[in-house]
């Protein structure tokens, strides 16, 4: 007997509905981002997050559980984007002093974002200790990329000698507070911060000459 021809199904592939989710997680999270920015984290409800996306405050669990699990999500977007970079100059050929630059131009363009608001505002905020022990572990995998990079440039004679562990608390110090000042309407793009940037540490970081 002739089999039917099937009909349309409303329903997509698994496959097109574990990319389509994970597409709307993300709107959910640089939504809630701009959000968190605007309004400041504790001024911000899950009601005005929704809205912001048009969708019901019970949309929004189906994607993240909480608050606070949205504004973690929002850190670790920002601070993925430095770990991929330091991901990405780990086999570079590159000497440790241009790796540096390299990472100090990502760093700053991400710090000009709304994720890098959140990496310096809600740090500090009333999070559950939990989550708090989860930012430091990120952090903490920054902080010791920066020392390796600052190592690696020591001993190719591109950097002068430090206190690697210092010298990395000041850059990433000096690159955070980015978030804290950083407006988009009225400062230097984030190209043109991180070339001052830049210019800063190449002069305070570069090896001195008999």
């Amino acid at each position: 007997m002739r089999r039917a021809p099937a009909a349309p199904s409303p329903w997509k592939p698994r496959h097109e509905r574990a990319r389509d989710r994970a597409a709307k997680r993300e709107a959910v999270i640089a939504a809630a981002a701009r959000v968190f920015r605007t309004r400041g984290y504790h001024n911000t409800t899950l009601d005005d997050i929704a809205a912001s996306l048009h969708v019901t405050k019970p949309t929004l669990y189906y994607y993240l559980t909480s608050k606070e699990h949205i504004v973690f999500e929002c850190y670790r977007a920002g601070i993925g984007r430095i770990t991929a970079a330091l991901a990405e100059l780990v086999g570079s050929p590159a000497c440790g002093r241009d790796k540096l630059a390299t990472l100090v131009r990502r760093y700053a363009e991400v710090m000009a974002t709304d994720f890098g608001w959140c990496m310096v505002r809600v740090e500090d905020e009333e999070l559950s200790e939990a989550m708090a022990r989860r930012i430091r572990k990120l952090k903490s995998g920054i902080d010791q990329g920066i020392r390796t990079l600052l190592r690696d440039g020591m001993r190719d004679g591109s950097i002068a000698s430090c206190d690697p562990k210092m010298t990395a608390f000041a850059l990433a110090g000096a690159l955070n507070w980015i978030g804290h000042w950083y407006r988009a309407e009225e400062s230097l793009t984030p190209d043109e911060i991180a070339e001052r940037f830049n210019e800063l540490f190449a002069r305070g970081l570069a090896p001195r000459r008999a």
